[in-house]
């Protein structure tokens, strides 16, 4: 008899509670608002930055390198980064776009 009771009682299964199904989702909702949502709008927001490059702005590439916009191709620009130096970078590799004349102040 103690066996059956035994077997039975294992059979037995308890309710699924909501808190083990609302807890992954609430987990996944969470990584996307603290993790994937801002990497996002960060990406949108260079993307952006890049294609309202002109002839002319004063950049900071990623690498620290700090010029002036000469040219702007597909996929490549030029860089003034002295008066004698011209580099040619990808778009991409700008970090930001500096205000006017910020170049002239920092020599």
């Amino acid at each position: 008899m103690d066996f059956i009771n035994i077997a039975h009682a294992a059979s037995d299964t308890q309710e699924p509670s909501a808190l083990g199904f609302l807890l992954p989702i609430f987990i996944l909702v969470l990584m996307y608002f603290i993790l994937i949502r801002p990497q996002s709008k960060k990406l949108k927001e260079h993307k952006q930055m890049v294609e309202d490059l002109k002839v002319g702005d004063e950049v900071s590439t990623i690498g620290g390198l700090l010029g002036v916009v000469l040219k702007i191709g597909e996929s490549y620009i030029q860089l003034k980064i002295s008066s004698d130096v011209v580099i040619k970078l990808q778009k991409s590799s700008v970090s930001k776009i500096l205000p006017k004349n910020s170049l002239e102040s920092i020599k």
